[in-house]
């Protein structure tokens, strides 16, 4: 009896450490699993998110070509590049009426951001439209070329991207808006960092409650940092001048233009 009760007092132990060791390598498998989960999450936000938007934003400006109907004006076969001379005189900007939530007004075309920059724009800001359809234009503010102040917001590293490279640019370039109406040429200024909380910088004088507007302001808006949203990035534009759409598109950016629209 004595030694049949000293090896059971042996087992218990044993069976403790057995369970305790089955613990840990169900916990260990489980840290596994949710890292793989959280590797599968990263990958669709920085990616896969891309890719969806990416072919959305594409038929939208598909859709958007195909309203236009005509081709547009081939560059000046002697100005392959910008234009030195000044633009001619339209007269004053055509300015549409906003469209409806989730309709297009047009695309925007940025040459800093590479050859094959083209977005488009779209009225609202909500998710429907900034995780899908492109740059979304904030309510209540100007639309393309009118006095005061045109705005959008767009994501900056994932769900297309639309605005991963703002904080590129320079001071004096050119941003490109297509509308059904013409081309709308406006000239980076600034960029600014503020607060999610700053909705000032879209009041028609960005900044400047008390403003009345002479000019005709570009607003960009995204998250800042790049992987991060504690921020906001804002880019600060004016219309330097616009060209209807029967002048065809702008010699710098005629090319890209026609690629866009597939008539390239």
């Amino acid at each position: 009896m004595v030694l049949l009760e000293k090896e059971t007092t042996a087992a218990v132990p044993a069976r403790g450490v057995g369970i305790l060791r089955k613990l840990v390598q169900i916990v260990g498998e489980l840290l596994i699993t949710v890292g793989v989960i959280l590797l599968l999450f990263v990958a669709w936000q920085l990616w896969w998110t891309n890719v969806e938007s990416d072919a959305k934003q594409s038929e939208t400006i598909r859709n958007f070509a195909q309203e236009l109907g005509g081709s547009p004006a081939p560059a000046p076969s002697d100005a392959p590049g910008p234009s030195t001379s000044a633009p001619a005189d339209y007269g004053p900007p055509k300015v549409a009426e906003a469209p409806g939530h989730g309709q297009t007004i047009g695309i925007m075309y940025i040459p800093r951001f590479g050859a094959d920059y083209t977005r488009p724009i779209v009225q609202g800001t909500s998710t429907d439209v900034l995780d899908t359809l492109g740059l979304g234009h904030y309510n209540d503010t100007a639309m393309p070329g009118a006095t005061g102040n045109f705005a959008v917001a767009g994501h900056r590293q994932t769900h297309g991207a639309v605005l991963d490279n703002i904080h590129t640019l320079v001071p004096g370039d050119k941003i490109y808006v297509q509308t059904r109406d013409g081309f709308y040429v406006y000239v980076f200024r600034n960029n600014q960092i503020v607060l999610p909380s700053a909705t000032d910088v879209l009041l028609p004088v960005p900044t400047q409650p008390a403003a009345r507007p002479t000019e005709a302001y570009l607003t960009m808006t995204s998250c800042n940092p790049r992987f991060g949203s504690q921020e906001r990035i804002i880019a600060y534009s004016l219309l330097d001048h616009w060209q209807p759409a029967s002048a065809g598109p702008p010699a710098e950016i005629a090319a890209q233009v026609a690629k866009a629209l597939g008539k390239g």
